[in-house]
């Protein structure tokens, strides 16, 4: 038999895939930890950040932040731990550093490492276990433009490495990769004056992980990357000196398409029809998916919708030192019943700013992050940069 890790149960439980119900047509795909929110400020929020102010951790959101950094440079480093309810070594890290490079552009790098723990691998009970260690991981490398004072532009390639394979000493038991790109945009207005505040609007849209499909052997079935379509808007009210309140919306859909209904028989077995509209599904076109998902829901407009999800979110700054926050996650019932709300907090002290959320699931499905703490620190370095974000 094909030693495949069970692990990949457990790669499925990382994102929407996991609660599929019924015969429901919950959309599954390859590397699922791309789209776990991986820094605490932003899981604070709902699980969003296109749209919100830039910090370091912004490079899985959105890249083209960085050029609106008040700072000249910066390191951030985030822990998650991961299914805390059933097992205690499953933990997501993730490193990121940006710099400026002057008033209009920045790079940035990260990565983000997923560890699944150790497995012990024995045929029987008796048997002394071996130890593995599956785990995936993404490197990026992000260049971001400022096209003009209130708009800038950014591109991303990303290495994936998934090693999930139970190790046998068989040839074609190795981890698989596969190669995306990002392209997004964002938009921070002019602070301008209201009746009783002052405001600044902020916009911002991305498509992450645009690659080929990935799969573990020659002979394997070829996974999706999750290509994910990310959109939101907030507004800044700029109350006074030291109190400004951030209100921000962000909707995402995933770019692959949605699994069509697979005609069965009598046994719950596919029918050759079945196997044929299967095959069809596993061969699309991943790049031609990126259009055609955003209408081949077999249910129609009614099923597209439900594929969108969207989150809602808050943060009060408090003398730019001290922050609180509040966000809520919606998913429809049929493709995944993700809902949450979560609350965070963040510290600032001279250089340096601490992070820490957490997430209460208000759906009947338990979510992975159910009764976590999330923590995040960033290192701000060097002098103030051009322009005050």
């Amino acid at each position: 038999m094909k030693p495949y890790l069970l692990i990949l149960l457990l790669s499925l439980l990382c994102s929407k895939n996991s609660f599929s119900q019924d015969n429901r047509r919950v959309i599954t795909t390859g590397i699922p930890f791309l789209l776990i929110a991986a820094d605490a400020r932003s899981s604070g929020l709902g699980d969003q950040g296109v749209a919100t102010r830039v910090d370091a951790f912004s490079q899985q959101w959105n890249p083209a932040k960085y050029a609106f950094s008040k700072t000249k440079s910066g390191i951030g480093l985030s822990y998650t731990p991961y299914l805390r309810e059933l097992v205690n070594d499953i933990n997501i890290g993730n490193l990121a550093y940006f710099n400026r490079i002057d008033e209009r552009s920045a790079f940035a790098a990260s990565i983000r490492y997923f560890a699944l723990g150790e497995v012990e691998l024995r045929s029987t009970a008796q048997q002394v276990p071996r130890i593995a260690s599956p785990n995936e991981f993404a490197i990026d490398l992000s260049y971001s433009l400022r096209l003009s004072e209130v708009f800038s532009m950014a591109v991303t390639g990303r290495y994936i490495n998934s090693n999930l394979r139970i190790p046998t000493g068989i040839a074609d038991a190795s981890a698989a990769s596969s190669f995306g790109a990002d392209i997004s945009m964002f938009y921070r207005s002019e602070e301008k004056f209201y009746k009783d505040f002052n405001g600044r609007w902020r916009g911002g849209l991305s498509i992450s992980n645009i690659g080929p499909k990935i799969k573990y052997d020659d002979v394997g079935q070829e996974n999706f990357l999750p290509t994910n379509f990310r959109a939101g808007a907030g507004f800044d009210f700029i109350l006074d000196a030291s109190n400004t309140i951030g209100v921000h919306l962000e909707v995402n859909k995933l770019l692959v398409p949605t699994p069509p209904a697979f005609d069965t028989d009598g046994s719950g077995n596919l029918t050759p029809e079945g196997q044929q509209a299967f095959l069809d599904y596993t061969r699309e076109n991943e790049f031609g998916a990126i259009f055609s998902s955003w209408g081949d829901a077999p249910d129609g407009i009614s099923e597209e919708l439900k594929e969108i999800t969207w989150a809602l979110g808050a943060e009060y700054w408090f003398e730019d030192s001290f922050a609180l926050r509040l966000g809520y996650f919606n998913e429809s019932q049929d493709k995944g019943f993700r809902k949450f709300v979560t609350m965070g907090a963040g510290f600032k002290y001279s250089t340096i700013n601490i992070d820490a959320s957490y997430l209460f699931s208000t759906s009947t499905v338990q979510n992975p992050l159910e009764g976590t703490l999330r923590f995040g620190v960033t290192f701000n370095i060097g002098d103030k940069a051009y322009i005050e974000y």
